[in-house]
């Protein structure tokens, strides 16, 4: 007997990416739309699709070619959820570093995100194969995950690395009384905080997949945790998000910067007036890039 859909936790990580998609969208309403900004609404909208389809190849009776296109298309936006949390960092990067800081970094992170492609490519055909043919390509499957969650762990790691010194340098050069000293202290934490949930879910995921013995079904203590971790992936979003509100205080146009929220005591002389930025993050900046 096929359980019924919302007796799984795959209905309830598809509910959590409709609802995260909602907040994505609330989001953009009170803030702008942005390449940035879009990254959590994209993941999200692909969280809810790849559980949904996973139900339907891996559980539910169906002809057998309609469970192996289900499948494909489920690994196709597992992809595009778990790599596409790498693209805020690189939304970022992209129009802050330059030169051959920019090259160095387009070239780790490409090379990177096109091994993880490779690799779900590979999981999605070996998948496909397992469904058609009812082979026992599990192990298989979970050998090629260990070396796709470790490939975004370090794509997620390196993207924080260059920002994190980024911001670090631009944190420094910022005057003691300047407004822009919290916002690189902002900036300088939620990118720590996102370096250390992906890095930990990616190795998590990596160790507990190899671990499984069936696809798609919690059996042991090791795809518990499993499941687990990319619950806690599903939920990444909601830093994303949190990261976007905290940042709408400050906005910034070519030269200046302006507090767009109430002051901190003491700073009533500048409110809603613009302060000059240093000249060298200003350089740094997306209008100079």
């Amino acid at each position: 007997m096929v359980p019924p859909y919302f007796e799984l936790s795959w209905s309830i990580l598809s509910t959590i990416g409709l609802f995260l998609t909602v907040v994505g969208f609330w989001a953009i309403f009170i803030t702008r739309v942005s390449p940035l900004h879009l990254v959590p609404i994209v993941v999200s909208i692909a969280c809810a699709v790849a559980n949904g389809l996973c139900y339907y190849a891996f559980y539910a009776e169906h002809p057998t070619r309609q469970l192996v296109v289900a499948s494909v298309f489920a690994d196709l936006f597992w992809l595009i959820q778990e790599a596409g949390l790498s693209f805020y960092g690189y939304q970022i990067l992209v129009h802050t570093l330059k030169d051959r800081a920019l090259v160095i970094f387009r070239t780790i992170f490409w090379t990177l995100m096109t091994s993880i492609i490779a690799i779900r490519i590979a999981i999605a055909a070996t998948r496909a194969i397992d469904v058609a043919t009812d082979k026992p390509l599990q192990q298989r499957v979970d050998y090629l995950h260990v070396g796709y969650f470790i490939a975004i762990a370090l794509v997620e790691t390196s993207s924080a690395l260059f920002l994190i010194r980024l911001l670090r340098d631009a944190y420094r050069m910022s005057p003691w009384t300047s407004p822009t000293r919290d916002l690189f202290r902002h900036l300088l934490q939620s990118t720590e905080i996102r370096l250390a949930s992906l890095c930990c879910i990616g190795i998590l995921r990596a160790v507990t997949f190899s671990l499984r013995t069936t696809a798609q079904s919690v059996t042991n203590v090791a795809s518990e945790f499993d499941r687990f971790a990319y619950t806690l992936e599903c939920l990444f979003p909601v830093i994303m998000i949190i990261d976007i509100l905290a940042s709408k205080r400050f906005r910034f146009d070519s030269h200046s910067l302006i507090y767009c929220s109430d002051p901190p005591d003491g700073h009533q002389a500048w409110v809603g007036h613009p302060t000059q930025r240093h000249s060298q993050w200003a350089a740094m900046s997306p209008e100079y890039s």
